[in-house]
């Protein structure tokens, strides 16, 4: 889920000094629109798909002409590409090619090595991605996310924007910056984050691999309370979650927020950039919803945002946004691209 800095007031101070170099619109959909119309429509992603992308073998589904503009769309924890069973086809119809695939721990994404270290840090979720578009021989693609999925979208436009066209990014910039993450927060805002205080004992660890499919319905029910999903709508991302390598990545992720756990070398001068506050110059769409409380208006992070910038709420949907509300996601991918 997003960062523990997300409602911080340190963080928002920050962005406050600086100054916006674009425009923003704050949209939100047309007053009476139901958002989530066409939710559930989709009940498959058709066939997973194999691709060798640096240290994975990258598992993925694809959608639209193969010449159609690309667009990359990732999830986030603890969910999987079934958040975009619905938004996928819209934009196939489009003439879009859509790809989807399952981030490192996930499904079937599996390590080609048993060496490699299981590392969630996100620089090394971004470069899993750049591997697949590479793999795949797309240059630049749109790429939408929410969660990790939205903190990766972040990433890749801020350290490698030559292969972004556009990004929508729910809940805006939500790169980790981990000397932050070091600041306490208020009793009830630290309240929200108690999963990520759970995965830092060893009773998190044992807890989370022996009921991760309970713990995660948990999560979904907290993050999205007005989204009334059923069984087989979870069970179908839950399969996701016995990946052999899910729980070490989930766990590795969460520690690593918190400096409880070492990232790796390779990926130190990435981060460093990050930590300087690398600001995103490609045309985005953030997206603020329900989860993201007070922040939902997109004020404390519009000033990372220094190229064509949109900004849209989305009231009354939780975390889950794509999932939850198909049609103005697509509608999002659809307009940052010609933004």
């Amino acid at each position: 889920m997003i960062s523990r800095r997300r409602f911080g007031q340190a963080f928002a101070a920050g962005l406050a000094a600086t100054s916006p170099a674009a425009c923003s619109s704050a949209a939100a959909p047309a007053s009476g629109t139901d958002l989530r119309a066409g939710s559930g429509e989709h009940t498959s992603l058709g066939p997973v798909k194999h691709a060798d992308a640096g240290v994975l073998s990258m598992a993925y589904h694809e959608f639209g002409p193969a010449t159609g503009q690309p667009v990359v769309l990732l999830h986030g924890w603890p969910y999987d590409p079934y958040s975009y069973a619905d938004v996928a086809p819209i934009l196939a119809a489009a003439g879009y090619r859509v790809i989807v695939p399952y981030l490192r721990g996930y499904g079937p994404t599996a390590f080609k090595s048993a060496e490699t270290v299981r590392n969630g840090q996100q620089t090394a979720v971004a470069l899993d991605v750049i591997a697949l578009m590479d793999a795949l021989k797309i240059d630049k693609a749109v790429l939408g996310g929410y969660d990790w999925g939205g903190r990766t979208v972040a990433v890749i436009a801020a350290l490698w924007p030559e292969r972004c066209k556009a990004v929508v990014a729910v809940s805006g910039y939500i790169v980790t910056n981990l000397k932050a993450n070091q600041q306490p927060l208020a009793p009830a805002a630290e309240l929200g984050w108690w999963y990520q205080y759970y995965f830092a004992t060893e009773r998190g660890r044992a807890g989370y691999a022996a009921n991760r499919h309970d713990f995660n319905r948990l999560i979904w029910r907290n993050a999205s309370p007005a989204w009334h999903f059923d069984d087989a709508t979870y069970d179908r991302s839950a399969a996701a979650f016995d990946n052999p390598d899910h729980v070490a990545i989930v766990i590795h992720n969460y520690r690593w927020r918190l400096s409880l756990a070492s990232g790796e070398p390779q990926y130190e001068a990435y981060e460093g950039k990050l930590a300087a506050g690398a600001a995103i110059g490609v045309p985005s769409i953030t997206i603020g919803s329900d989860f993201d409380g007070a922040a939902k208006d997109g004020k404390a992070y519009r000033a990372k945002f220094t190229g064509k910038y949109e900004h849209r709420i989305f009231d009354g949907i939780g975390h889950n946004v794509p999932q939850e509300a198909p049609r103005p996601f697509a509608q999002a991918i659809q307009d940052a691209a010609h933004l």
